[in-house]
C-alpha cells in the first residue's frame, strides 16, 4: 500500500509488510514513543528512534533493527532500553558501538579468525594450490571444528594434544604430522601480533604416535603389465579422468601435480611440461618430456578442456580440479582396485627403467626426486635430452607389453637402450 493510504497509528503489521518504496527513502511514525519505519527506495524496511544527544542536545537517529527480522514490538523494546540509558545520561548510539566493537574484537582473537589470517598470508606468499587445497580441507575438517569458536588465548596445550589424539586415533598419521605444523604457525603468528605470549602447539612432537612403517604404494611389476595396459586400453572413464591416468603412467609424475596441471605449463609442440618450483614438492622448477602417446592425448584433451586454466577441471566439487581419488578409481574400474594407485604408478615406471639399466640419475630426475649436494643454479632442464629418450622408450615398452612383447620387438628396446 501506499503510505498516503495509511488510516491509523501504531502501524498494524499489515501495513508495515504492504508498504511500498518510492524513488526516495522515507520515514513514517510508528505512532509510540519516537519510533519511525524507514522504507528504502529498494524496497528494504527498518526500524528508527529519535532522540537527542545528551551531550549536545541535537536530534540524532538510533537504528533498531530490520523489518520483518526485527517485530515492532522488538523495536518498542529497543526503544525503551534506549530511553532508559537516556535517564542515566548515556548516549545509546555510543553504547551500541561500545558492544559492537567488543563483538568485533572477541571475533577478531578467535582461532578461526587467526587461522584465517595465517591462510591468507599462505596464499599472498604464493603457496601452491595443491598446498592451500589441503590446508582448507583439514581447517574444515579438524582443526577449526575442535578450536575455532574458542578465544586464541584460552587455548592451551590440552587442546591441541586432544585435537591431535583424535586425528591419530583414525590413523592418519601424516595429516597429524602436518596439522602439528599448521598449529605452531597458527600460534606463532599469533604470538608475533600480541594475542598471546606462549605457543601451546610447540611440543606436540614429544607425544606424539608413532607412525607404523611406510609401505610402498600398491604398483605392478612388468609381468602384471600386459593385462595392465590392455585393461586401460578398454577404460570406459570419462576422458579427462582417464587422460590423467594416463599421464601419470607416462610421465611417472605424482598425481597432485597431474590433477593441478595448467595448460599454460605445456608446450605441445616442443612435447614438453614446465612445472613451477611453487607446486614441486623439491620446490624447484623441472622440465618433463613427454613421449608421443601424451601429447597425442594431450590434444585430444585440450578440444574439451582448453578453455579452461587446467586439464583437469572439478565437476561440482569443492575444489577446482578432480578430487585425488579420480586417478585411483580409474585403475579400480578396470579391475585393479587395491593393486595400483597414483603414486604407485612412480614405483613401477622406476623398478621397470632400472632394471633395464637406464641411469639412475635419469631416473631419479624423471621422478622429480631430491638430489643432495647440488650447489649452484638447479637446472630445471637437467638430462632433458637423455629423460626424452628414456620416456619415449618407456611409454612405447607399455605399449609392446600391452601388444604382445616378440623376442624381435624385446631386441628391439634392447638395442635402444644400449644406444642411449
Amino acid at each position: 500500500m501506499k503510505r498516503s493510504d495509511i488510516k491509523r497509528r501504531p502501524l498494524a503489521d499489515t501495513v508495515l509488510s504492504s508498504l511500498e518504496p518510492e524513488p526516495k527513502e522515507y520515514r513514517e511514525s510508528y505512532g509510540i514513543d519516537r519510533i519511525y519505519f524507514v522504507v528504502a527506495s529498494n524496497g528494504r524496511k527498518r526500524w528508527e528512534f529519535r532522540y537527542k544527544k545528551p551531550s549536545t542536545g541535537k536530534w540524532s537517529w538510533l537504528g533498531l533493527g530490520g523489518y520483518p527480522e526485527t517485530s515492532a514490538r522488538r523495536a518498542r523494546d529497543k526503544a525503551d532500553e534506549a530511553q532508559a540509558l537516556l535517564d542515566q545520561g548515556t548516549d545509546p548510539a555510543n553504547q551500541k558501538q561500545a558492544a559492537r566493537k567488543a563483538i568485533e574484537e572477541a571475533e577478531s582473537t578467535t582461532f578461526r579468525a587467526v587461522a584465517t589470517a595465517w591462510l591468507e598470508k599462505k596464499e599472498k606468499d604464493g603457496r601452491s594450490d595443491s598446498t592451500l587445497d589441503k590446508i582448507r580441507t583439514y581447517l574444515d575438517k579438524d582443526l577449526l571444528p575442535a578450536l575455532g569458536h574458542m578465544q586464541v588465548q584460552d587455548i592451551g596445550r590440552r587442546n591441541c594434544a586432544d585435537l591431535l589424539a583424535s586425528i591419530e586415533a583414525r590413523k592418519a598419521f601424516n595429516v597429524a604430522k602436518k596439522v602439528r605444523g599448521w598449529l605452531k604457525e597458527i600460534f606463532s603468528q599469533a604470538i608475533a601480533k600480541g594475542l598471546i605470549e606462549h605457543n601451546p602447539a610447540s611440543e606436540l612432537l614429544s607425544i606424539a604416535a608413532e607412525a607404523p612403517p611406510t609401505q610402498q604404494y600398491p604398483h605392478l611389476l612388468e609381468d602384471e603389465l600386459p593385462d595392465f595396459m590392455r585393461a586401460m586400453r578398454k577404460t570406459t572413464s570419462r576422458l579427462a579422468a582417464r587422460t590423467a591416468a594416463w599421464l601419470t603412467i607416462w610421465t611417472a609424475s605424482r598425481p597432485g601435480m597431474v590433477r593441478w596441471a595448467e595448460w599454460s605449463e605445456f608446450d605441445l609442440e616442443e612435447s614438453l611440461w614446465e612445472v613451477s618450483a611453487k607446486k614441486m614438492k623439491m620446490d624447484r622448477d623441472i622440465l618433463i618430456p613427454l613421449p608421443r602417446q601424451a601429447v597425442d592425448a594431450l590434444y585430444e584433451l585440450k578440444e574439451f578442456t582448453g578453455r579452461s586454466r587446467y586439464l583437469f577441471p572439478g565437476i561440482g566439487q569443492k575444489t577446482a580440479v578432480i578430487s585425488e581419488n579420480t586417478i585411483n578409481k580409474v585403475f579400480a574400474a578396470v579391475g585393479y582396485k587395491g593393486r595400483l594407485v597414483g603414486h604407485g604408478t612412480r614405483h613401477t615406471a622406476s623398478t621397470l627403467l632400472r632394471e633395464h639399466d637406464w641411469i639412475k640419475d635419469h631416473v631419479e630426475m624423471q621422478l622429480a626426486h631430491k638430489e643432495g649436494g647440488m650447489g649452484g643454479v638447479y637446472n630445471k632442464a637437467k638430462y632433458l635430452r637423455q629423460r626424452r629418450a628414456m620416456m619415449q622408450w618407456y611409454a612405447d615398452y607399455l605399449d609392446a607389453l600391452g601388444e604382445g612383447m616378440t623376442n624381435e620387438k624385446r631386441e628391439e628396446f634392447t638395442k635402444k637402450i644400449n644406444a642411449k
